[in-house]
């Protein structure tokens, strides 16, 4: 249940480093409302794993990942 005054919050990336497990999750929010989650790490035996949403939160895709566009590991 929300509270009575609480208010959004509009996040546009937001990284997390599981250091127990070695996955990185990564969620970015676009301009227009879309929202993707990248999973990264060793541990993920078939390759890094991306999900895609579209401005109300329904699943749209998903795919493999074989790096990162930006560099990172």
């Amino acid at each position: 249940m929300l509270k009575p005054d609480a208010k959004t919050l509009h996040i546009k990336e937001q990284i997390i480093d599981d250091l127990v497990t070695g996955i990185t999750l990564i969620f970015q929010a676009t301009p227009s409302g879309e929202a993707r989650l990248h999973l990264l790490g060793d541990a993920l035996p078939l390759g890094n794993r991306d999900f895609q949403f579209d401005v109300n939160g329904k699943l749209v895709g998903t795919g493999s990942r074989v790096d990162y566009c930006d560099g990172r590991d």
